[in-house]
């Protein structure tokens, strides 16, 4: 027993577990791509993920865009869907296989700590994390443990809500809400889905990123049991200054 516990507290594993990093599976918007969403989020801060601390993973969605992209002219193709769905957000094509999709890259690629999605992107990962809570996907898959969404939104067909939101999921999450944005009630209905959601209010069309630095910095202090736990959700108004969403779609 005793040599076991000095093997654990051996300098090499020691060493090892500090540079152990937490995995974040990136997942773009509408009409969009993994590239796009990586140049992004390289406009955010380099101490919000940073590199000795985060490996960021950004797949492009598994179908080819089946229309004109809202970023045409701004970044290159090709573009990429995850799935497609009707004007209302209530119906959609492809989303099991999307699903299993995902699923699998997750499984293959993982064991991924966290999602972090733009729209389309946001609300696929709200599913994932709802999904695995309620024991439907990723059963041998850790537990997801945060989410970072921006312009996210809830599935509307009841027969999905019913599984994924059924109860609070319990993922660390931060949503970004813009106050001009028209996902804003989308938006704040999927962070309503979470518990103790952190909400990042921002007054312009700009996704803040400076509020990420304390709540990454604590989620990984936390994880090496270093940080201490918030008991009520938080709600706070910042202003907007990094970067704009370009997309128009969940």
């Amino acid at each position: 027993m005793e040599e076991a516990v000095l093997e654990v507290l051996t300098d090499d594993n020691v060493n090892n577990y500090k540079k152990k990093k937490m995995k974040i599976l990136c997942l773009h918007g509408f009409r969009t791509s993994g590239s796009f969403l990586k140049k992004q989020i390289s406009k955010w801060d380099p101490s919000i993920f940073p590199d000795d601390q985060f490996e960021l993973v950004f797949p492009d969605g598994i179908f080819p865009a089946g229309g004109k992209s809202e970023i045409e002219g701004v970044f290159p193709p090709p573009y990429f869907e995850w799935f497609q769905f009707n004007q209302d957000f209530t119906e959609y094509t492809n989303l099991d296989e999307c699903i299993s999709y995902l699923c699998e890259f997750i499984t293959n690629n993982g064991p991924f700590d966290g999602l972090l999605g733009f729209s389309q992107g946001a609300a696929l990962s709200g599913l994932l994390l709802g999904y695995q809570a309620q024991g439907k996907v990723l059963k041998d898959h850790p537990a997801i443990k945060l989410f970072v969404s921006v312009s996210g939104s809830k599935f509307r067909d009841p027969s999905i809500g019913e599984v994924a939101y059924k109860e609070p999921i319990k993922a660390k999450s931060v949503h970004f809400i813009g106050a001009k944005d028209w996902l804003q009630l989308p938006s704040e209905d999927l962070a309503a889905a979470f518990d103790k959601p952190l909400i990042l209010r921002h007054p312009q069309d700009e996704v803040t990123t400076s509020q990420l630095r304390d709540w990454t910095m604590n989620i990984v202090q936390s994880d090496t049991g270093l940080a201490g736990n918030s008991s009520e959700p938080n709600n706070r108004d910042i202003p907007g200054d990094v970067m704009k969403p370009v997309e128009a779609q969940p």
